[in-house]
């Protein structure tokens, strides 16, 4: 087994780290992308279901910044009424072995601390 080295070794390493914290910080996007990632696209309101607790002012703002920051891409569609899509780009996709390892950590940390 290979070991782990936890401790970053330059400056250039703690800088990645916090380039990608600053895109993925706080308490809903890493939610929001899974949603998105899980489904290939979803519409506001479906996104709105998924995240237990956002409200829709705040998963408005979430969703514009992801898209500053080229994770999601948005597609108005011409129906009545509009509909708004939300897709991850191929960058957003670059998440997905993160989103799984995070998923696999998260299962392993639930039965450790609770059993279950």
């Amino acid at each position: 087994m290979a070991k782990i080295q936890c401790l970053p070794e330059n400056k250039e390493h703690l800088r990645a780290i916090q380039d990608a914290m600053d895109v993925l910080n706080g308490k809903w996007k890493i939610s929001i992308i899974s949603s998105i990632c899980y489904y290939n696209e979803r519409r506001f309101s479906d996104i709105l279901n998924d995240v237990v607790g956002i409200s829709n002012k705040m998963l408005s703002k979430e969703l514009k910044e992801l898209e500053i920051n080229k994770i999601i891409s948005r597609t108005v569609l011409e129906t009545q009424p509009i509909t708004v899509k939300y897709e991850l780009t191929d960058h957003g996709r670059t998440l997905k072995t993160i989103l799984n390892n995070l998923s696999h950590w998260g299962k392993a940390h639930r039965k450790k601390i609770i059993g279950k």
